[in-house]
């Protein structure tokens, strides 16, 4: 089993910054996936953006050049910066890792709020 903690949501005003951990504990394969999903009420989960053991991230469009993810791979934690942040970048958003053998792990998600 895995088990992932977020922290670092909270509400914060257009424009501005804001910084989540995502820390992973148990059974985590040497070869792994990290990533951050997001939901709003009423919507499906999306994907927000990703990151291999090797270093290499993956964003959605809506995000790219405004979110980074990186990770620290001795401490088994992803951060994901947001910069610019938007109102509709309003949502829970959630830690995923993905180990080799495809099982996934999710985390119990941190609330964004981004106000106008």
């Amino acid at each position: 089993q895995v088990q992932l903690v977020e922290s670092g949501g909270g509400e914060v005003q257009a424009g501005g910054s804001l910084r989540l951990s995502c820390a992973a504990s148990g059974s985590i394969f040497a070869i792994n996936t990290m990533g951050w999903y997001r939901q709003t009420p009423g919507k499906q989960r999306e994907f927000v953006a990703s990151i291999t053991n090797a270093g290499s991230p993956y964003y959605a469009g809506s995000v790219k050049g405004r979110f980074t993810l990186s990770r620290d791979n001795p401490k088994n934690t992803a951060y994901l910066q947001m910069n610019s942040l938007k109102p509709e970048d309003t949502a829970i958003y959630y830690c995923k890792l993905t180990n080799s053998d495809a099982g996934d792990y999710w985390g119990q998600g941190t609330q964004v709020t981004v106000s106008s």
